[in-house]
Protein backbone atom coordinates (compact mmCIF):
# COMPACT_ATOMS: atom_id res chain seq x y z
CA UNK A 1 0.00 0.00 0.00
CA UNK A 2 1.03 3.92 -0.48
CA UNK A 3 1.09 4.53 3.49
CA UNK A 4 3.39 1.63 4.03
CA UNK A 5 6.39 3.31 1.13
CA UNK A 6 5.08 6.25 2.77
CA UNK A 7 6.12 5.41 6.26
CA UNK A 8 9.30 3.67 5.52
CA UNK A 9 10.65 7.12 3.67
CA UNK A 10 9.20 9.39 6.95
CA UNK A 11 10.72 6.49 9.43
CA UNK A 12 14.30 6.30 7.53
CA UNK A 13 14.00 10.31 7.87
CA UNK A 14 13.72 9.81 11.56
CA UNK A 15 15.69 7.47 12.35
CA UNK A 16 18.69 9.08 10.98
CA UNK A 17 17.93 12.64 12.60
CA UNK A 18 17.49 10.42 15.81
CA UNK A 19 20.56 8.28 15.60
CA UNK A 20 22.69 11.89 16.06
CA UNK A 21 21.00 13.13 19.49
CA UNK A 22 20.43 12.74 22.86
CA UNK A 23 18.92 13.03 26.25
CA UNK A 24 16.85 16.39 25.36
CA UNK A 25 17.54 16.89 21.86
CA UNK A 26 15.35 13.80 21.16
CA UNK A 27 12.27 15.86 22.14
CA UNK A 28 11.11 17.61 19.13
CA UNK A 29 11.90 14.29 17.06
CA UNK A 30 9.38 12.24 19.30
CA UNK A 31 6.87 15.36 19.29
CA UNK A 32 7.16 15.11 15.62
CA UNK A 33 7.08 11.37 15.28
CA UNK A 34 3.88 11.19 16.97
CA UNK A 35 2.23 14.36 15.02
CA UNK A 36 3.26 13.40 11.60
CA UNK A 37 -0.24 12.81 9.48
CA UNK A 38 0.92 9.93 7.75
CA UNK A 39 3.17 7.55 10.51
CA UNK A 40 1.44 5.03 12.35
CA UNK A 41 4.40 2.51 13.08
CA UNK A 42 7.56 3.52 15.74
CA UNK A 43 9.09 0.42 16.91
CA UNK A 44 12.19 1.29 14.91
CA UNK A 45 12.64 4.70 17.05
CA UNK A 46 11.75 2.76 20.38
CA UNK A 47 14.35 0.20 19.67
CA UNK A 48 17.20 2.78 19.07
CA UNK A 49 19.59 2.78 21.92
CA UNK A 50 19.66 6.45 22.77
CA UNK A 51 15.97 6.71 22.88
CA UNK A 52 16.02 3.93 25.55
CA UNK A 53 18.67 5.57 27.21
CA UNK A 54 15.86 7.89 28.30
CA UNK A 55 14.53 5.94 30.89
CA UNK A 56 15.05 7.51 34.31
CA UNK A 57 15.98 10.87 33.16
CA UNK A 58 13.96 13.66 33.38
CA UNK A 59 13.10 13.21 29.59
CA UNK A 60 11.64 9.84 30.05
CA UNK A 61 7.87 11.11 30.05
CA UNK A 62 8.56 11.29 26.03
CA UNK A 63 9.86 8.12 26.23
CA UNK A 64 5.87 6.84 27.69
CA UNK A 65 4.11 9.36 25.02
CA UNK A 66 5.98 6.90 22.14
CA UNK A 67 5.07 4.03 23.87
CA UNK A 68 2.04 5.40 24.03
CA UNK A 69 1.67 5.85 20.02
CA UNK A 70 3.62 2.39 19.49
CA UNK A 71 1.10 0.52 21.78
CA UNK A 72 -1.64 2.30 23.62
CA UNK A 73 -5.12 3.70 22.97
CA UNK A 74 -6.91 7.15 23.60
CA UNK A 75 -8.26 5.44 26.97
CA UNK A 76 -4.73 4.85 27.86
CA UNK A 77 -3.62 8.58 27.69
CA UNK A 78 -6.94 9.66 29.45
CA UNK A 79 -6.07 6.98 32.46
CA UNK A 80 -2.63 8.23 32.50
CA UNK A 81 -2.53 11.96 31.82
CA UNK A 82 -1.77 13.29 35.19
CA UNK A 83 1.99 12.16 34.28
CA UNK A 84 1.70 12.23 30.45
CA UNK A 85 3.08 15.50 28.84
CA UNK A 86 -0.65 17.13 27.38
CA UNK A 87 -0.75 16.32 23.56
CA UNK A 88 -1.34 18.64 20.71
CA UNK A 89 -4.58 18.02 18.40
CA UNK A 90 -2.07 16.34 15.61
CA UNK A 91 -1.49 14.19 18.72
CA UNK A 92 -4.93 13.59 19.55
CA UNK A 93 -5.80 13.20 16.32
CA UNK A 94 -3.68 10.59 15.80
CA UNK A 95 -4.09 9.05 18.60
CA UNK A 96 -7.60 8.37 18.02
CA UNK A 97 -6.40 6.84 14.61
CA UNK A 98 -4.32 4.55 16.60
CA UNK A 99 -7.15 3.61 18.71
CA UNK A 100 -9.51 2.44 16.13
CA UNK A 101 -6.22 0.11 14.64
CA UNK A 102 -6.06 -1.09 18.19
CA UNK A 103 -9.82 -2.42 17.87
CA UNK A 104 -9.81 -3.36 14.23
CA UNK A 105 -6.42 -5.50 15.51
CA UNK A 106 -8.04 -7.93 17.99
CA UNK A 107 -9.48 -10.35 15.39
CA UNK A 108 -8.18 -11.64 12.07
CA UNK A 109 -11.58 -11.30 10.26
CA UNK A 110 -13.55 -8.85 9.05
CA UNK A 111 -15.17 -7.01 11.98
CA UNK A 112 -18.16 -5.01 12.75
CA UNK A 113 -18.03 -1.81 15.04
CA UNK A 114 -20.73 -0.72 16.72
CA UNK A 115 -21.41 3.07 16.45
CA UNK A 116 -22.01 3.45 20.62
CA UNK A 117 -18.53 1.75 21.24
CA UNK A 118 -16.61 3.72 18.67
CA UNK A 119 -18.28 6.67 20.48
CA UNK A 120 -16.96 5.91 24.09
CA UNK A 121 -13.69 4.77 23.07
CA UNK A 122 -12.99 7.73 21.27
CA UNK A 123 -15.08 10.34 23.39
CA UNK A 124 -16.95 11.55 19.99
CA UNK A 125 -20.59 13.18 21.17
CA UNK A 126 -22.70 12.41 18.06
CA UNK A 127 -22.94 10.24 14.93
CA UNK A 128 -22.51 13.02 12.36
CA UNK A 129 -18.75 13.67 14.15
CA UNK A 130 -17.74 9.76 14.11
CA UNK A 131 -18.77 9.28 10.47
CA UNK A 132 -16.83 12.51 9.53
CA UNK A 133 -13.77 11.09 11.84
CA UNK A 134 -14.10 7.65 10.29
CA UNK A 135 -14.30 8.71 6.77
CA UNK A 136 -12.01 11.65 6.99
CA UNK A 137 -9.46 10.54 9.21
CA UNK A 138 -9.58 6.79 8.96
CA UNK A 139 -10.69 5.70 5.55
CA UNK A 140 -9.45 8.88 3.59
CA UNK A 141 -5.64 8.26 5.70
CA UNK A 142 -5.38 5.38 4.33
CA UNK A 143 -5.33 3.08 7.43
CA UNK A 144 -8.44 1.18 6.80
CA UNK A 145 -11.06 0.09 4.39
CA UNK A 146 -14.79 -0.32 5.26
CA UNK A 147 -18.22 1.03 4.80
CA UNK A 148 -20.85 2.92 7.34
CA UNK A 149 -23.98 1.52 7.94
CA UNK A 150 -26.25 3.86 9.44
CA UNK A 151 -29.30 1.64 9.59
CA UNK A 152 -27.43 -0.93 12.23
CA UNK A 153 -24.87 1.97 13.40
CA UNK A 154 -22.14 0.26 12.76
CA UNK A 155 -18.78 0.46 11.12
CA UNK A 156 -17.49 -2.92 9.00
CA UNK A 157 -13.73 -2.93 7.98
CA UNK A 158 -12.49 -5.78 6.10
CA UNK A 159 -8.83 -4.49 6.04
CA UNK A 160 -7.13 -2.11 8.70
CA UNK A 161 -3.06 -1.67 8.75
CA UNK A 162 -1.27 -2.91 11.52
CA UNK A 163 0.45 -1.36 14.67
CA UNK A 164 3.70 -1.87 16.39
CA UNK A 165 4.14 -5.67 18.16
CA UNK A 166 4.05 -4.79 22.08
CA UNK A 167 7.22 -6.92 23.53
CA UNK A 168 6.64 -10.40 23.96
CA UNK A 169 3.81 -10.40 21.30
CA UNK A 170 6.13 -11.33 18.49
CA UNK A 171 6.97 -14.87 20.08
CA UNK A 172 3.13 -15.34 20.73
CA UNK A 173 2.42 -14.62 16.80
CA UNK A 174 5.49 -17.12 16.19
CA UNK A 175 3.95 -19.60 18.60
CA UNK A 176 0.63 -18.94 16.61
CA UNK A 177 1.80 -19.17 12.74
CA UNK A 178 3.75 -22.55 13.98
CA UNK A 179 0.44 -23.93 14.87
CA UNK A 180 -0.96 -22.91 11.75
CA UNK A 181 1.81 -24.23 10.18
CA UNK A 182 1.34 -27.78 11.49
CA UNK A 183 -2.22 -27.81 11.16
CA UNK A 184 -2.15 -26.89 7.52
CA UNK A 185 0.93 -29.31 6.97
CA UNK A 186 -1.75 -32.17 8.52
CA UNK A 187 -4.47 -30.95 6.26
CA UNK A 188 -2.38 -31.49 3.09
CA UNK A 189 -1.50 -35.00 4.87
CA UNK A 190 -5.36 -35.75 5.02
CA UNK A 191 -6.28 -34.17 1.07
CA UNK A 192 -3.69 -36.50 -0.49
CA UNK A 193 -4.48 -39.21 1.43
CA UNK A 194 -8.46 -38.52 0.03
CA UNK A 195 -7.34 -37.76 -3.46
CA UNK A 196 -5.29 -41.29 -3.68
CA UNK A 197 -8.34 -42.86 -2.02
CA UNK A 198 -10.09 -41.43 -4.74
CA UNK A 199 -8.39 -42.13 -7.33
CA UNK A 200 -7.84 -45.97 -6.09
CA UNK A 201 -12.09 -46.04 -6.27
CA UNK A 202 -12.22 -44.50 -9.68
CA UNK A 203 -9.77 -47.59 -10.88
CA UNK A 204 -11.91 -49.84 -9.43
CA UNK A 205 -14.76 -48.48 -10.89
CA UNK A 206 -13.35 -48.32 -13.94
CA UNK A 207 -12.29 -51.89 -13.92
CA UNK A 208 -15.69 -53.14 -12.49
CA UNK A 209 -17.47 -51.35 -15.68
CA UNK A 210 -14.99 -53.29 -17.78
CA UNK A 211 -15.83 -56.51 -16.46
CA UNK A 212 -19.60 -55.41 -16.25
CA UNK A 213 -19.38 -54.96 -20.28
CA UNK A 214 -17.27 -58.28 -21.00
CA UNK A 215 -19.82 -60.11 -19.66
CA UNK A 216 -22.71 -58.48 -21.41
CA UNK A 217 -20.73 -58.69 -24.50
CA UNK A 218 -20.70 -62.98 -23.78
CA UNK A 219 -24.36 -63.16 -22.77
CA UNK A 220 -24.99 -61.16 -26.38
CA UNK A 221 -22.92 -63.55 -28.32
CA UNK A 222 -24.38 -66.45 -26.54
CA UNK A 223 -27.78 -65.51 -27.63
CA UNK A 224 -26.97 -64.98 -31.02
CA UNK A 225 -25.36 -68.38 -31.66
CA UNK A 226 -28.52 -69.87 -30.05
CA UNK A 227 -30.79 -67.89 -32.28
CA UNK A 228 -28.48 -69.25 -35.65
CA UNK A 229 -28.57 -73.05 -34.39
CA UNK A 230 -32.29 -73.29 -33.56
CA UNK A 231 -32.59 -71.72 -37.47
CA UNK A 232 -30.35 -74.57 -38.64
CA UNK A 233 -32.10 -77.43 -37.07
CA UNK A 234 -35.09 -76.47 -38.60
CA UNK A 235 -33.89 -76.21 -42.00
CA UNK A 236 -32.91 -79.59 -41.76
CA UNK A 237 -35.09 -81.67 -40.15
CA UNK A 238 -38.47 -80.09 -41.06
CA UNK A 239 -41.12 -81.25 -43.77
CA UNK A 240 -41.61 -78.68 -47.01
CA UNK A 241 -45.04 -77.18 -47.20
CA UNK A 242 -45.01 -77.96 -50.72
CA UNK A 243 -44.45 -81.69 -50.04
CA UNK A 244 -46.93 -82.19 -47.85
CA UNK A 245 -49.48 -79.84 -50.25
CA UNK A 246 -48.37 -82.33 -52.87
CA UNK A 247 -49.60 -85.47 -51.14
CA UNK A 248 -52.71 -83.64 -50.00
CA UNK A 249 -53.86 -83.32 -53.15
CA UNK A 250 -53.10 -87.19 -54.47
CA UNK A 251 -54.90 -88.26 -51.59
CA UNK A 252 -57.99 -86.13 -52.18
CA UNK A 253 -60.68 -87.95 -54.69
CA UNK A 254 -61.18 -86.99 -58.18
CA UNK A 255 -64.76 -85.78 -59.49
Amino acid sequence: MDIELKQAEIIDQLVRRASTCNGESLVPIIIDATSHPSLFAFSEILALPNVAQLEGTSNAVYLDVLRLFAYGTWGDYKCNASRIPQLSPDQILKLKQLTVLHLLSQTRYCIVLPYDALMVELDVTNVRELEDFLINDCMYAGIVRGKLDQLKRCFEVPFAAGRDLRPGQLGNMLHTLSNWLNTSENLLVSIQDKIKWADNMSEMDKKHRKETEGVEELKKSLSMKGDIGGRGHNEMFGEPSGVMNYQEDGMRPKR
